[in-house]
């Protein structure tokens, strides 16, 4: 006698299946995969960190004479594996619409090179990324210490490849990408946000950096520093407003301690310093320095109004 009566439970989960497939208007004929793999990105993510730092972060056994070789054949392989994720989100999106096979196969190639062509920029902002984090930290020994060692330096890999992925509108491969980094670091990166050269994310756990961020050159944030949104403005039938800027600006040479909030389409103008727990949802001019001696509202400090934070 089998020790679980399975047949009943199976029968009901597909019952359920068939139910929200109807309702979400999906295929119910037989047939393959409709989504991208969550463990498929995440073996193309550990190998293109391996493209982007072989002698890091490629295998352990690699030697520098052989380092081409194996970011070749490493990078064919993850490109044609990035490919075939890519073909699924664009038949996901575009199922309901008359578009051909051929059409949508030339859109997955098209991004799947662009993807590639953009490598070599995306490990020069990643080698910033790192000095910033070398330079910024009195605790780190050596940039190789950083690579291997630090969340946010982890958490930034996978932003400027998400980032990538997002601006080729191929936005569900870019959260899942994102979300694996999230996981690992407790650093919440959306994939849309805009991050110049040299960030550093110092300890990092419970940072968050919302869709439509837009970050400068050189900027500094600290664990639990939230750039979120104020808002949400709905439509005439009450549904959310997509893609609104909602998020903050943060020009050049920013520092941010920790557990700052800011929120909402303010600017931190280019030097200023946010000092630790404040909350701020106003401008803060050139060179401001918000700290915890402003006034209280609501429970948290803020910053009242663009002139209150001093040089």
């Amino acid at each position: 006698m089998a020790v679980f009566n399975i047949e009943p439970i199976v029968q009901s989960l597909h019952a359920v299946r068939r139910d929200w497939r109807s309702l979400q208007k999906r295929s119910q004929e037989p047939g393959g995969r409709e989504f991208p793999s969550r463990d498929a990105l995440a073996d193309i993510v550990e190998q293109l960190k391996g493209v982007l730092f072989p002698m890091r972060l490629g295998p352990p056994d690699l030697r520098q004479e052989s380092e081409d070789f194996y970011v070749g054949h490493t990078l064919d392989a993850a490109l044609h594996a990035l490919l075939a994720q890519i073909r699924l989100e664009l038949r996901y999106v575009l199922r309901h619409q008359p578009v051909e096979e051929q059409n949508i196969e030339k859109r997955a190639v098209q991004a799947a090179r662009s993807f590639a062509a953009a490598l070599p920029a995306t490990r020069g902002l990643l080698d910033s990324d790192v000095l910033a984090a070398y330079h910024g930290d009195p605790a780190a020994r050596s940039v190789d210490e950083v690579l291997l060692c630090y969340p946010g330096i982890l958490a930034m890999i996978h932003h400027r490849l998400a980032h990538t992925l997002y601006q080729l509108e191929l936005p569900l491969l870019a959260r899942i990408v994102a979300e694996q980094a999230h996981a690992q670091t407790g650093i919440d990166i959306h994939p849309g946000a805009q991050i110049g050269a040299g960030f550093f994310i110092d300890h990092g756990t419970g940072v968050v950096i919302g869709e439509t961020a837009v970050i400068g050159e050189r900027v500094r944030v600290y664990q639990a520093v939230t750039l979120g949104a104020k808002r949400f403005p709905t439509d005439e039938e009450g549904h959310l407003q997509k893609g609104l800027p909602r998020h903050p600006v943060v020009e050049d040479d920013v520092v941010i301690y920790a557990g700052a909030t800011v929120l909402g389409r303010v600017t931190l103008g280019r030097g200023a310093t946010i000092g630790g727990n404040v909350w701020i949802t106003h401008d803060v001019p050139a060179g401001g320095n918000v700290t915890q001696a402003l006034s209280r509202h609501n429970g948290h400090h803020e910053a009242e109004k663009p002139g209150v934070a001093t040089a």
